[in-house]
Formats: C-alpha cells, sequence, structure tokens
C-alpha cells in the first residue's frame, strides 16, 4: 500500500518532467551506402568496394529523454556487378547495375538509457530506431558508352514499379558537445519491399520476342554474357530459366556521421529558460 501511495505522489511529478524535456531537433547526415541484392555477391553479403555517397536530411521530436519521432529525408546511392562475384556462373552472367535512391522515412527511436543535451543532463546515449519508409528508386546499365533505365526495358519481362514501402531500421549513438549542438554516428538497415532494386530478381524473358517486338536494347541488357565470354551468339538462356535469386527481397543500407541543433526553447512548454530565470513574482 505504501508503495502504491508513493507512486501516486511522484507520478505527477515525473510526467512534469517528461514534458519539460519536449525538443524539436533538426538536423543532417553525410555517409555512405551499399546493398545487399542479386548483384552483390548473388545477395549473400556486402561488397565494400561497391560503397557509395549517401546524405540526408531530419526535424526529430524528442517526447522525452527516451523516446524520439523522426521525420526524415535521405539520398543513397547503390551499385553492383557480377564482375564481383566469386562464382565463375555469376561472372558469365556478366550483369551490373547502379541506381539513386531517394527516400522519405518516419522512424521511433528509443536512447538507451537516455539523451537530454539541456545542460548536458544525459550528453551520451546509444539509441536503436525502426519505422516505415518510402523509397524511389532507378536502376541503369552503362551499354555501349550510355547509360540506359532499365526498368522501361523490362529485362525480365516485368514492369516493376520504381517505388516502394520500406521498413528502416538501426542503431547509432548521439553525443552532445553543448545545449544546442550534438553529433553521432548512425547505422540503418532498409528491407524494401521489392526485389528490383537492381533489376534482377526473377528469370529470363523471351528475348527473341523482344527483338521482333522492337526492344533490342531490353534484350541485349538481359543477356550480357557474350560481352564476357567474348562470343558473339552466346548461348541464350532458356526461356523462363533463373536470371536472379527469387528467394529474398534486396535491402540497402546507411551509414553516416549526424549533426543537429536542438531547439531548447521551442514554445511547447513554459521554456526552460524562463523558469530558471523567473525567481518569483515582481512587486511594484
Amino acid at each position: 500500500m505504501k508503495k502504491v501511495f508513493l507512486s501516486l505522489i511522484f507520478a505527477p511529478l515525473l510526467l512534469l518532467n517528461s514534458v519539460s524535456a519536449q525538443h524539436f531537433d533538426i538536423g543532417a547526415t553525410l555517409g555512405t551506402s551499399n546493398y545487399i541484392g542479386d548483384l552483390s555477391l548473388n545477395s549473400t553479403k556486402m561488397y565494400l568496394k561497391e560503397s557509395n555517397f549517401s546524405g540526408g536530411v531530419h526535424v526529430r521530436f524528442n517526447m522525452n529523454p527516451l523516446l524520439s519521432f523522426k521525420l526524415a529525408a535521405n539520398y543513397a546511392g547503390i551499385s553492383g556487378t557480377d564482375e564481383n562475384a566469386r562464382i565463375q556462373e555469376l561472372r558469365n552472367r556478366n550483369l551490373s547495375f547502379a541506381s539513386n535512391i531517394f527516400e522519405g522515412m518516419f522512424a521511433v527511436e528509443v536512447n538507451i538509457p537516455g539523451f537530454q543535451p539541456y545542460g548536458l543532463n544525459q550528453p551520451f546515449s546509444p539509441y536503436i530506431y525502426a519505422g516505415v519508409g518510402y523509397t524511389s528508386f532507378s536502376p541503369r546499365a552503362f551499354y555501349e558508352d550510355q547509360w540506359y533505365d532499365l526498368q522501361p526495358l523490362q529485362t525480365e519481362g516485368v514492369d516493376y514499379k520504381k517505388n516502394t514501402f520500406s521498413i528502416p531500421f538501426g542503431l547509432g549513438v548521439k553525443f552532445a558537445v553543448s545545449d544546442k549542438f550534438s553529433i553521432g554516428l548512425d547505422f540503418g538497415a532498409r528491407y524494401a519491399f521489392t526485389d528490383y532494386l537492381d533489376d534482377v530478381s526473377g528469370h529470363y524473358p523471351d528475348t527473341e520476342a523482344m527483338v521482333a517486338s522492337g526492344n533490342n536494347i531490353g534484350a541485349a541488357l538481359s543477356n550480357r554474357a557474350g560481352e564476357f565470354l567474348g562470343a558473339d551468339n552466346p548461348e541464350i538462356p532458356v526461356v523462363n530459366s533463373l536470371r536472379g535469386d527469387t528467394k529474398l527481397h534486396d535491402m540497402y543500407f546507411i551509414f553516416g556521421l549526424t549533426v543537429a541543433y536542438h531547439f531548447l526553447d521551442n514554445g511547447l512548454v513554459r521554456t526552460r529558460t524562463r523558469n530558471r530565470n523567473r525567481i518569483g513574482c515582481q512587486r511594484f
């Protein structure tokens, strides 16, 4: 009974402390990006030499030292090539791609043990996060001294969309260098609800039908073994034979340095500065 009584007394105080910790921050991230898919060692691991530039901006509402809500817009470059594969059969396939990725995401961050830059009360905290995202991608391939957008060419006979939902999740650390500024490191993964970030997923199409319909470039980029093997007419894969890994969706990753500015006096509640300076009521 005593514990219940004490809880009733201190719960409102804890709630007020939580409210007083609320603030917004805005920031930016610069770093590198990579991906795992059919052209990254056959969906087995990231190939670090295919790392590319990434960057983004965010606005974050810090509910309390433990919980934050973040909206972010990010750019990431991803690429891959069968040239990196250790298996000769995959090297013979000779496919490659590069893509620009633009994403918007909403995530919930949990700071462990807690983060409070005001007064440097809790200046350092690791965190984890997860959320939902919307990703735009545009796989391209370099062929005969020119870049081609692969999605319209339907290299597998599939008219897939170049936008998809994704699940962002990751971890990082934050460090407040002052009341208003913090820096950090963030490593995030995105599970995409598509297997076509690299334009490779399923089976070889009927390239003869593609040529007959006038899609010569699509047919050439569907089967590029001849370029690697040095044959003008390489063995044409059987229609519907496996071209990619149909079991897994693609993933991409963003790793970066973050910098954030904290609006501690945000007007959501009575400001700390005013509360701290207000000793009592003035009397005249």
